[in-house]
């Protein structure tokens, strides 16, 4: 956890010093300006800002700087504007404090039955909706039981969470076994972990599977935490781990009506370089053009990567049965399936995919009503 900021007023020549931990800096002029809440330049209801702040004059200064008697400081700008601004509002966003809850690794060793979820009791209550999104935003994935098993209901669940991205495979797509499906999914085969259409861009964000009928014994799905498992990476490879993170690999889809490629790394990072997840399926990627010292790295990272996700310590097992539909990061958490016999009898999934922001967004509003029914109340 970060260090707590602390803000130090300085009256000659007039500052504010930012102290955390054992880094001290003083904060820019523009930093400040930009963070205005006056009225005139906010606008309430959207909180938009009513001036172009990349106009702003490069030398801007502070003019004059004054300690209020609330924790709060007044100052002056060189371009006339004045403000008083809450110090713990501004050591806040210096802290870069989040509402959403942190990825919380994971390992075979999962509370499964923790991140299982009514989608009855979620349709009628926004306390048990907020609990199973706090769930996914924490662990990559939930499971919903009693979901409706006619068709389309996932439509329904996928409007739930956030909003529904179609693609060449439809609204939603039907997963059973058929000799000329366009993919192995449709096959009755084992399915290795893997993240769906690393080929696409954007990739889907998040993918749901919903179970209608499952006749058979074997089908069991399987999840992979691919955090739990870069990190493992990481501390064994580290240089083969720096290769599939900085190097664009060739991701190809092709059927009889359609063909796309992309270039990608294998590991998925956020702005500062830190794992979120990865771009990972053995039957669509293909080795990038590298020296041969580093080709034979590359490859061999990518060798343990796949021994990793499919190692019994980090891989999860389960049977979704029907009424159950699971939902996960498609990035961070990799799926696949154990083989099964279509003669014992029928197993029909539909899938569909939804942007990443959904449930953040969903998350935000349920805390933002919350706020504002206890400033009512």
């Amino acid at each position: 956890m970060p260090a707590q900021v602390r803000l130090e007023i300085v009256e000659q020549p007039p500052a504010l010093r930012a102290h955390q931990g054992d880094h001290h800096f003083t904060l820019s002029p523009l930093w400040l300006r930009e963070r205005t809440r006056a009225r005139d330049q906010l606008e309430p209801m959207t909180q938009q800002r009513l001036f172009d702040s990349h106009a702003l004059d490069p030398d801007l200064a502070i003019a004059s700087l004054e300690s209020g008697c609330h924790d709060d400081v007044h100052i002056a700008f060189s371009d006339g504007h004045q403000e008083t601004f809450q110090l713990d509002a501004l050591a806040a966003d210096i802290q870069g404090h989040s509402h959403f809850p942190s990825a919380t690794p994971w390992d075979a060793r999962i509370d499964h039955q923790g991140l299982r979820f009514d989608w009855r009791q979620i349709l009628a209550d926004d306390a048990a909706f907020h609990q199973s999104l706090d769930a996914y935003l924490r662990y990559g994935y939930i499971v919903l039981h009693d979901v409706p098993t006619d068709p389309e209901r996932i439509l329904e669940v996928g409007a739930k969470y956030g909003y529904v991205k179609e693609t060449n495979f439809g609204r939603y797509f039907e997963v059973y076994s058929r000799p000329t499906g366009n993919d192995l999914a449709y096959r009755s085969v084992a399915l290795g972990p893997h993240t769906d259409n690393p080929y696409r861009h954007p990739v889907p964000g998040i993918q749901l599977l919903h179970c209608l009928v499952n006749e058979t014994s074997g089908g069991l799905s399987t999840l992979v935490d691919s955090l739990q498992v870069l990190a493992t990476l990481q501390h064994e490879m580290p240089e083969g781990y720096q290769l599939l993170k900085q190097t664009p690999v060739r991701f190809r889809f092709l059927d009889a009506g359609t063909e796309l490629v992309t270039h990608r790394s294998m590991i998925q990072t956020d702005a500062e370089g830190l794992p979120t997840g990865v771009h990972y399926s053995p039957r669509l990627d293909s080795l990038p053009l590298l020296d041969a010292r580093d080709t034979r790295l590359f490859h061999q990272a990518r060798k343990r990567l796949g021994e990793l996700f499919l190692d019994p310590d980090f891989e999860f097992r389960f049977r979704l049965g029907a009424g159950e539909l699971m939902m996960f990061d498609n990035s961070r958490v990799l799926h696949g399936r154990t083989r099964y016999n279509p003669d014992e009898g029928h197993r029909h999934l539909q899938g569909c995919y939804l942007d990443t922001d959904g449930p953040r967004e969903r998350y935000a509003s349920l805390l933002k009503d919350a706020h504002t029914a206890q400033e009512v109340a």
